[in-house]
């Protein structure tokens, strides 16, 4: 075997055995890349999702087929993808383990590591119990920007709006373009995904001679601009969901391992 079956395999028992959790894969593959914030594309092993009938989570899995064991920096590489992409959770599979620095910073970093690897005959011999263990820790620190007021600049105090509804909401600049005002909203939620959690933010939009109007009340009143007001919100949401994978996980990793035995005899 080698790191690319190492993947499959790895993507076929997320597959197979989460399947009754709700969990789906996305992607895999040496070619799948995620942009994070930083606009940089972040290759991924397997990337999967599930909900819990509100929210849909995504967990991000790397997958290390190597001959020692895994140390804090692939811990902390990991780290740094999910922060960047945004995505809710990081696992690590190896096939040797983890270094005690790796395990402690992965514990920090609310890291999953799961060791998969196939029972050698001195194993199997040795016991009767099966011997694989899988447990997916589903404990997820949700970023999401939230924006906690906005505020128009009005030239004219008498004719401002009397709501403010973001939906129902355009911007009509000097020029005659109309912007909707959820256009503003993004970006100032990009803005705060780049922010420390929980650090109040406020940034100021220059509109010059502009014209917001509510196009349902027919409202309109003449703008210099609109401030917002936010940050971006950390929630720690224990949804914590275990899968003891056990003997099902041997019979399918022998099954698969067999045909890419007899796959590569038939190949030479």
């Amino acid at each position: 075997m080698d790191w690319k079956e190492y993947e499959n395999i790895t993507k076929y028992i997320y597959e197979e055995l989460g399947r009754e959790a709700g969990v789906k894969i996305i992607g895999y593959g040496k070619s799948f890349k995620v942009k994070g914030n930083s606009n940089v594309s972040h290759q991924i092993d397997v990337l999967t999702t599930h909900s819990d009938g509100i929210h849909d989570y995504q967990t991000a899995i790397e997958c290390k087929y190597w001959e020692k064991k895994i140390n804090k920096d692939v811990v902390m590489k990991v780290a740094s993808i999910i922060d960047d992409t945004n995505i809710d959770k990081g696992v690590i599979v190896s096939k040797r383990g983890y270094t005690e620095d790796g395990k402690s910073f992965a514990k920090q970093k609310n890291i999953g590591l799961v060791e998969l690897r196939e029972l050698d005959e001195t194993e199997a011999k040795e016991t009767n119990f099966p011997i694989a263990e899988m447990v997916l820790n589903f404990k997820i620190k949700r970023k999401r920007p939230k924006i906690s007021n906005i505020e128009f600049d009005y030239v004219d105090r008498n004719t401002e709006l009397s709501k403010i509804e973001p939906n129902q909401m355009i911007i009509r600049l000097e020029n005659g373009n109309e912007v909707a005002l959820n256009e503003y909203i993004l970006s100032f939620e990009e803005e705060l995904h780049k922010q420390e959690p929980s650090k109040r933010i406020k940034k100021y939009f220059e509109l010059e001679n502009a014209n917001i109007i509510n196009y349902l009340s027919k409202e309109i009143a003449q703008t210099r601009g609109l401030t917002m007001y936010g940050f971006l919100e950390l929630k720690n949401m224990d949804n914590t969901r275990h899968f003891n994978i056990v003997d099902e996980v041997w019979l399918k990793m022998k099954s698969i391992l067999k045909i890419i035995h007899i796959q590569f005899q038939s190949w030479a």
